[in-house]
């Protein structure tokens, strides 16, 4: 079985604690974000930079790809640099997504949002501070792993974060803004490319750095679109549902803002019903990885079980 928040549920068989598992993941994790960011001079965008970086969070991005690398054969220290920077590329999202002029937020991760504490001008910069350095801690800081396999990884973030992946969803995503007749398959474009490409992202580049083989990238990549469209059906749901202090943000944005969100589409229940069908889904791509894929089998449930 599979132990999750010490709560078994039917799986392979093997004995598996996901809260330890993300508890030391997630120690690492931030251990390695506090050394790669340094304060120093201008201090200010430095400050900025970690304000949102060391906030707290899941970590799961990073976790995914420290995961996918050791199930395909690597380490915890090749695929740590690009865990990183997935972290940092992901932070960059939310000190964006929060300005004023996208999604207009004061609170994130139950802290002010970074434009609140150091004002837009300052928020932008660090954003774009995160983006770039997260690309040259990939660069600088990756060892032990053949440079073809570092160049794919440096591609495959760039194509996640930019208008292919993250950057085209969140423009849909605005144009679609107070608009009534949005179409099902117009949310799906906006969140596989706004959230699921970076979980994409995550899943696929450890195996990458490891090696995995073609066959396996296609069955992780398929994983991680599941995963990341329930993840995001999951946060639409939270949005109505939970509170403030359990989401570390304002609850009930989406319907303020007028967005087109799955359970306006499909109502909650069937909305969790979907999250469910496509967790299960992403759980049988993992089935020619027999026990080795029990973390990432557990990480696919936490995204429907979570409450933040």
């Amino acid at each position: 079985m599979v132990v999750i928040d010490n709560k078994p549920t039917a799986q392979t068989g093997v004995s598996f604690d996901l809260t330890t598992y993300l508890e030391e993941r997630q120690a690492i994790v931030e251990a390695a974000l506090d050394r790669s960011l340094p304060v120093v001079y201008p201090e200010k965008i430095y400050e900025a930079m970690r304000y949102s970086l060391m906030a707290g969070g899941k970590r799961l991005r990073p976790i995914l790809c420290l995961a996918t690398c050791e199930l395909t054969g690597g380490t915890v220290e090749m695929a740590l640099p690009t865990a990183c920077a997935l972290e940092m590329i992901h932070t960059m999202s939310l000190i964006h997504d929060d300005l004023p002029a996208m999604d207009n937020d004061d609170y994130r991760r139950g802290k002010l949002t970074n434009h609140k504490v150091f004002g837009e001008d300052v928020a932008i910069l660090a954003g774009d501070g995160l983006l770039a350095y997260a690309f040259e801690h990939v660069a600088v800081e990756t060892q032990n792993v053949p440079a073809d396999r570092l160049l794919k990884v440096v591609a495959m973030l760039g194509r996640a974060v930019g208008a292919a992946g993250l950057v085209g969803g969140q423009i849909v995503d605005l144009d679609c803004e107070g608009k009534p007749d949005v179409s099902l398959e117009t949310l799906n474009f906006i969140h596989n490319h706004k959230t699921a490409a970076l979980l994409e992202a995550s899943v696929t580049s450890g195996a990458v750095l490891a090696g995995a083989s073609e066959a396996d990238l296609q069955r992780l990549s398929r994983y991680a679109q599941n995963i990341g469209l329930a993840f995001q059906i999951v946060d639409d749901i939270l949005d109505i549902t939970a509170t403030q202090e359990e989401l570390g943000k304002t609850a009930g944005k989406d319907l303020q803002a007028q967005k087109a969100t799955y359970p306006s589409i499909w109502g909650l229940e069937e909305s969790r019903r979907q999250a469910e069908h496509l967790i299960a889904g992403a759980k049988a791509e993992l089935a020619e990885f027999c026990d080795k894929a029990v973390p990432l089998i557990a990480l696919a449930e936490f995204i429907t079980s979570r409450t933040h």
